[in-house]
């Protein structure tokens, strides 16, 4: 079966899986810190956290980080030698 980037490459697939992997972590990681570093301080609370987690502004920033991030995730299943690949100039970091 072929979906929308034809017959899917397993070393592309592995590759997805390891980089999506890969940002999971840091970002998991990242981010665990930063709320320790704040909550020890006493510059805010979890309920807080949750609460500014749940606003318009920050959705919307959620959502361009979100979009970003895919659209360099792409580029593994886009890239290639061939400039007819379908999707290769959106896959292409900028």
């Amino acid at each position: 079966m072929s979906g929308p980037f034809g017959t899917p490459d397993p070393e592309r697939l592995a590759g997805l899986v390891f980089e999506l992997a890969s940002q999971l972590h840091v970002e998991r990681a990242r981010r665990m810190a930063l709320e320790a570093v704040l909550r020890d301080a006493g510059l805010v609370s979890e309920a807080a956290i949750e609460a500014a987690g749940a606003t318009d502004a920050t959705r919307a920033d959620m959502g361009a980080a979100l979009d970003k991030a895919m659209h360099g995730l792409m580029r593994v299943m886009t890239e290639s030698s061939d400039p007819r690949t379908p999707l290769r100039k959106e896959g292409v970091s900028k």
